[in-house]
C-alpha cells in the first residue's frame, strides 16, 4: 500500500520488505563481524592500524559509489535494479570471508562488500521516500532500521551459539553467513516493487550527472558539511569489540557486544521515529549525540565489564535515536527530483567521515592508548554538535524569511 493510497498512515508494503531485506542482509554481515575483528587480530596477526585501514577504507572508498549511485537512480528514475545490484554484490561476498587465509583476502572482501553497499544505500533510501508520505516518514525509515538492527541483533546470538558448540570455530561461523545473505536477494527479487513516481518527474535530457550536485541548496550542503564534522566523532564498531576484549570479555563471549548495542538501538528507534514525526528531528539528533558523547566518557574511563555494558547501550540508544532520524531530514530537504543524489551525497560524507575517524582510531590505538580514541571522539562530537545547532538556526531564519 503506497503513501499517495487511501491510507497515508499506514507504512507501506515496500518498506516492510526493505525493511526484511536488511534484516537478512545485517543478521549475515553481523555474525561475520562480530568476530571479523578479533579473528584479524588474534586469528591472522593483524595490527590494530590494520584493522582501522580496512574498516575505513573499505567504508570511505565505496562513499564514492554512494554518490553516483544516487544521482544514476535521479537520472534513470529506476531505483530496483541499484538495490539488486548493491545487494548482490555483498552476497557474493560472503564465501570469501570463510575461504581468506590473509588480511589482503578480507581486505578485498570488504571492500567489494562495502562496494555493495555504496551501491544499493542511497536508491534504497530514495525508494522508501518514494512509497511514504512526510507523515509517516520518520517511523518508515526508522522501522527499516528497526529491522536492519533485529537482524543486527541475531547475527552475533547465532555467532555466539556456532563458537560456544563448536569451541571457537570462526569459519564455520563465516559459512553460515552464506544462508542469510541469500535469503535476502529472493525477498529483494520477488517483494520489493520499483518506484511509481518516476512516471511523474520528466527526465532532463542531459548526460552531465555532475549538475545535480550544482542544484543541492546551500542549505543541503551545510547540513551535510555538520553530518561529516558529528561523523568524524563515529569510528568503526570493530573498536567496541576490540575495547571489550581488552577488558576482558571472553572471546567466545565477545558477539554478544553487538547482541546489546543492536538491541538498544532496535528498541528505541522506531519510538522516537514516531515521536520526530510529531516533534520535529531537530531536538532528538542533538540528544542522541549527547547520549553518543556519555557513551565514549563511560567507555574511555572504564575497566569494568558492567559499565562497559553501560557504555555499549548508550551506544546503541545514539544509533536509534539519530540514523534513522538524519534520513528523513535528508529526505525532507530535498526536491523529489535530487532525492536519489541527496541521499547519495549523505552516505558518501558519511563514509569518508568514517575512514577518517576509523584510521585516526587505529593509529592513536596502536600508538598511544584505547582510552583515548574514546576522548577524541567525544571532543569531536561535542563540536559536532554546535555546528548542528548553528545548522538549525541558520536553517529556522530561512524558513522565516520564505
Amino acid at each position: 500500500m503506497r503513501s499517495n493510497g487511501k491510507h497515508p498512515l499506514i507504512i507501506p508494503k515496500n518498506v516492510w520488505a526493505l525493511g526484511i531485506v536488511s534484516l537478512l542482509m545485517d543478521l549475515s554481515s553481523e555474525m561475520i563481524l562480530s568476530i571479523l575483528p578479533i579473528f584479524l587480530v588474534t586469528g591472522l596477526g593483524v595490527s590494530v592500524l590494520t584493522l582501522g585501514l580496512i574498516e575505513g577504507f573499505a567504508e570511505g572508498a565505496a562513499s564514492v559509489i554512494k554518490a553516483f549511485s544516487g544521482m544514476l537512480s535521479d537520472y534513470l528514475k529506476k531505483r530496483k535494479i541499484l538495490i539488486v545490484i548493491g545487494y548482490g554484490l555483498s552476497t557474493l561476498t560472503k564465501p570469501f570471508f570463510a575461504l581468506a587465509s590473509t588480511a589482503t583476502w578480507i581486505f578485498t572482501a570488504r571492500f567489494v562488500d562495502r562496494l555493495g553497499k555504496g551501491i544499493r544505500g542511497a536508491p534504497r533510501d530514495s525508494l522508501i521516500a518514494d512509497s511514504t508520505s512526510t507523515k509517516i516518514r520518520g517511523t518508515a525509515y526508522s522501522l527499516r532500521q528497526t529491522l536492519d538492527t533485529l537482524g543486527a541483533v541475531l547475527g552475533p546470538i547465532f555467532a555466539i551459539i556456532i563458537l560456544y558448540l563448536t569451541t571457537n570455530n570462526f569459519r564455520l561461523v563465516l559459512w553460515f553467513a552464506v544462508i542469510p545473505a541469500v535469503l535476502c536477494i529472493v525477498v529483494l527479487i520477488f517483494g520489493v516493487k520499483e518506484s511509481t513516481l518516476k512516471k511523474n518527474i520528466s527526465r532532463k535530457k542531459s548526460y552531465f550527472l555532475f549538475e545535480n550536485f550544482l542544484k543541492i541548496t546551500p542549505v543541503i550542503w551545510l547540513f551535510f558539511l555538520t553530518v561529516f564534522i558529528l561523523n568524524l566523532g563515529h569510528f568503526s564498531e570493530a573498536f567496541l569489540l576490540l575495547r571489550s576484549q581488552e577488558i576482558g570479555l571472553k572471546v567466545s563471549f565477545i558477539p554478544i557486544v553487538f547482541v546489546v548495542m543492536n538491541a538498544a538501538y532496535a528498541t528505541v528507534a522506531v519510538p522516537f521515529g514516531h515521536l520526530a514525526d510529531k516533534k520535529g528531528f531537530f531536538i532528538l539528533i542533538v540528544y542522541g549525540f549527547l547520549i553518543l558523547v556519555l557513551s565514549n566518557i563511560i567507555l574511555a574511563l572504564t575497566n569494568s565489564i558492567g559499565w562497559m555494558f553501560v557504555g555499549i547501550i548508550f551506544w546503541g540508544i545514539h544509533l536509534g535515536m539519530t540514523q534513522g532520524l538524519l534520513l528523513a531530514m535528508v529526505a525532507k530537504l530535498s526536491p523529489l527530483e535530487l532525492r536519489g543524489t541527496s541521499f547519495g551525497l549523505f552516505h558518501a560524507i558519511t563514509g569518508v567521515a568514517l575512514l577518517i575517524a576509523s584510521l585516526t582510531a587505529g593509529y592513536l590505538w596502536q600508538y598511544y592508548n584505547s582510552g583515548l580514541i574514546f576522548i577524541v571522539s567525544a571532543i569531536i562530537t561535542s563540536v559536532g554538535i554546535t555546528f548542528f545547532i548553528l545548522w538549525q538556526w541558520y536553517y529556522a531564519n530561512k524558513i522565516k524569511k520564505k
